[in-house]
Formats: structure tokens, C-alpha cells, sequence
């Protein structure tokens, strides 16, 4: 990854993304879940950035999420129910602990819902 100098132009959250990653790196036991949050939507890979691969993602854009979270759920139901999906696909692909990575978001709303909803899901970190 190239070095992101800390500028000016940067926004807030792309300078506090760059800190996080500074200090958070998924390793092949321990991959990191990145979460990303636009103002509609929420998505969450775990990532080997040893070899540079997800292993798992999901969204709130799939079918199976947003029947999961039911119709009509909040912005904070769906992000929740990503979590739980991300934590089911991760442990069928033999990750049972990640590191977290909020990706320069607060730890606040939908980026605290994923988390708690993977907790639940079985994801220890």
C-alpha cells in the first residue's frame, strides 16, 4: 500500500483511515473485517492482506440480507444483519477471529451495529 501522506485536502475520515490502518493489518489467522458506509448502504469483507484477498463480504444490497433484516428495517437493522451474515460466511470459511477495521468511521451507529451484529454471529475480536 502506498504511503498516504497526511494532507490538507484530505477529509477527516480519510485522515483517521489512514491511522487505523497504520495500525491494523489482517494476517492469515487473524484477517481484518473492513466495514464501509455510504449514506445508504453498508458493506463488510474480511480481507488476508498478507496475499491481498477477501475471503468474505456482504452488503445490504443482497437479497438474502434484506430479508434477514425484514421489510422496512432501519439503516441500523441492515447493518446488523450484515454482521451476522458476514460472521456466518466467515466461520464457513474457517475464520473464527478478526482484527476490526472501521475504515475512519466513528464507532458509532451502523459501524457499531455490524460489529455487535458479528459478535453475535461468532467473531471474536
Amino acid at each position: 500500500m502506498p504511503r498516504i501522506k497526511y494532507r490538507k485536502a484530505l477529509t477527516p475520515r480519510k485522515r483517521r483511515h489512514v491511522r487505523v490502518r497504520a495500525k491494523v493489518s489482517g494476517t492469515p489467522q487473524r484477517p481484518r473485517l473492513n466495514v464501509f458506509r455510504s449514506s445508504a448502504h453498508i458493506y463488510a469483507q474480511v480481507i488476508d492482506d498478507t496475499r491481498g484477498h477477501t475471503l468474505v463480504a456482504a452488503s445490504d444490497l443482497e437479497t438474502v440480507i434484506r430479508e434477514r433484516a425484514g421489510d422496512g428495517a432501519t439503516k441500523v437493522a441492515r447493518a446488523k444483519a450484515v454482521g451476522e451474515a458476514i460472521a456466518q460466511r466467515a466461520k464457513d470459511a474457517g475464520v473464527d477471529s478478526v482484527v476490526f477495521d472501521r475504515g475512519g468511521f466513528l464507532y458509532h451507529g451502523r459501524v457499531k451495529a455490524v460489529a455487535d451484529g458479528a459478535r453475535e454471529g461468532g467473531l471474536i475480536f
